[in-house]
């Protein structure tokens, strides 16, 4: 198993001589924070059963022991979509690195001496050779990097337990003022947090941090006084076209202010995903009757469920408890009738009779 640091390309390795098991994977994840002395803010996956039993429309289902020491360290996991090899090249590529010039044409005497030997060969060529992307040596840039991961024994609280912070009030313009100039937010900053904390790295560097610790700018300290520095892509709203899907689909639902209260809860529980699962509760929509989806929402929102699958699921229980209700109804109506069901006018009618000479003569062949 492999682990890299996205910004210094600082790696890690650990090697079994059997196939991996969740534990395995756990306990490999511990060496690596310790190999780091941190933790970082957000580690990216594949999709390996190991960890992720299911992607389940952003409502990741995970291993049960992973789930827990997810849960334990408190970690920001990122679970790359599935066929989509860009996002998860950098580990890619330290996997084949590993390969083509650690474990290639090495001799393995055992299991013990081949992980000394590829801590000695990170330390030697892995983290100290230049990189051939960012044409810097892992080493010396980690030496900054690891200054922003979280401790070992536990997320940072910037508020609280970080002595470097600094806390602003931003503008409503999604700025914060720092020594004389101004530093810009993305766009809706300012109605989204009261105030955010600074810190600053080598004097040359600002960080900006929400209360609950995520990183939402960095700036170049600037010398000079009065000015706006400013991330340009802090002018784009990147949710212009989720904002009027979100429109769109509430919509279909009679209380529209109630149906923005539940996908708000659904965005904010599932932001990467928050266009699958409109597109999830849209088609849950689209195949059923009006009465049916309205009844869902108020139940998601009385039970607390905030997701396209629950939404989907309490539909699925709406029309059976509906059909059950409806066949109870139907049963205790044919209770309710006679076991006769012949008319009154049937039982009054005499059928006319013939004499049997009449069929003999028409067996006989007589056309009269």
């Amino acid at each position: 198993i492999a682990f890299v640091l996205s910004h210094s390309r600082y790696k890690y390795m650990y090697w079994l001589d059997r196939p991996f098991t969740t534990k395995d994977v756990i306990e490999s994840h511990e060496l690596a924070f310790q190999w780091f002395h941190g933790i970082p803010n957000e580690l990216v996956y594949d999709q390996d059963n190991l960890l992720v039993v299911s992607e389940n429309h952003g409502d990741l289902i995970l291993t049960e022991a992973f789930q827990r020491y997810k849960e334990t360290k408190k970690l920001n996991l990122f679970v790359c979509r599935k066929a989509d090899p860009e996002s998860k090249g950098k580990i890619e590529n330290v996997v084949g690195f590993i390969k083509h010039n650690y474990a290639k044409h090495r001799l393995f005497h055992n299991l013990e001496s081949w992980n000394e030997h590829a801590i000695e060969w990170l330390n030697r060529t892995g983290n100290a050779k230049v990189h051939n992307t960012t044409k810097k040596r892992p080493v010396e840039v980690f030496a900054l990097e690891k200054q922003h991961l979280k401790p070992v024994t536990n997320i940072i609280d910037v508020q609280h337990n970080n002595n470097n912070s600094i806390s602003r009030s931003i503008r409503k313009d999604n700025t914060i003022r720092y020594l004389s100039n101004r530093y810009s937010l993305p766009l809706g900053s300012f109605h989204k947090y009261k105030v955010v904390y600074l810190k600053v790295i080598n004097d040359e560097n600002l960080v900006i941090f929400s209360p609950d610790g995520e990183i939402l700018a960095k700036h170049q300290i600037s010398i000079e006084k009065g000015k706006l520095i400013q991330d340009r892509k802090h002018q784009r709203d990147r949710t212009k076209g989720i904002d009027a899907f979100i429109d769109s689909v509430a919509t279909y639902f009679d209380n529209q202010e109630l149906a923005h209260e539940f996908i708000s809860r659904v965005r904010e529980k599932n932001p990467r995903y928050i266009r699958d699962q409109l597109q999830l509760i849209l088609n849950s929509i689209k195949v059923n009757h009006s009465m049916i989806i309205n009844s869902a929402l108020e139940e998601c929102i009385h039970r607390n469920f905030y997701s396209g699958t629950d939404f989907s699921d309490i539909i699925g229980y709406l029309k059976r408890q509906r059909s059950l209700h409806m066949t109870q109804n139907d049963n205790a109506e044919q209770m309710k009738r006679p076991t006769t069901m012949t008319s009154n006018w049937v039982m009054d009618t005499n059928a006319s009779k013939r004499e049997m000479d009449k069929y003999y003569s028409i067996l006989e062949g007589d056309s009269q």
